[in-house]
């Protein structure tokens, strides 16, 4: 079975976790797919994304260059699935082919977790609270900058986290 050693999106190396790359035969024709687990943050970066130009170079050297169309699929862990048309089939003949109607497709989150990939990369979020403080309090939070009050959170957390567990 052919595997992906490295993937590029315009240009970028991203980081992959697991893959799969095959031949999908269907009434609507032929394609080449890519099916990756990433971090939550590539998600975020090629969410609104309608296709993305693919550099992908395989174990044995060969690199494919392709500009592919993008799925963001739910559920489970972060994965894109990246698929284009294919014309000639012939130079792809060493690659896994799936029809439409079998009932097996590469399972590529087995032996993955969500706390791993955020080992690797750690996605932010915005959040807004509402608390109640003391006058004095609301003055020196509402005098700090933004990347002060960040770290002061993330700190106070992990602590918080910390003194909970033991």
């Amino acid at each position: 079975m052919v595997r992906v050693k490295s993937v590029k999106v315009d240009g970028e190396e991203i980081h992959v976790f697991k893959s799969a790359i095959y031949i999908f035969e269907s009434s609507a024709g032929v394609t080449l797919e890519l099916d990756l687990i990433v971090s939550e943050v590539v998600i975020k970066k090629y969410k609104k994304e309608e296709t993305l130009i693919m550099e992908i170079e395989l174990k044995d050297g060969r690199i494919i260059n392709s500009i592919m169309h993008v799925k963001i699929l739910s559920g489970g862990l972060p994965q894109l699935n990246l698929f284009c048309e294919l014309d000639d089939i012939d130079e792809y003949g060493d690659f896994h082919r799936i029809n439409e109607n079998d009932s097996w497709f590469p399972n590529i989150e087995e032996g993955i977790t969500i706390e791993e990939i955020r080992r690797v990369e750690m996605p932010d979020e915005d959040i807004s609270l509402k608390l109640r403080l003391p006058i004095d309090q609301v003055e020196w939070l509402k005098g700090q900058k933004k990347a002060s009050l960040n770290e002061i959170f993330k700190e106070f957390i992990c602590d918080f986290r910390k003194k909970l567990e033991s």
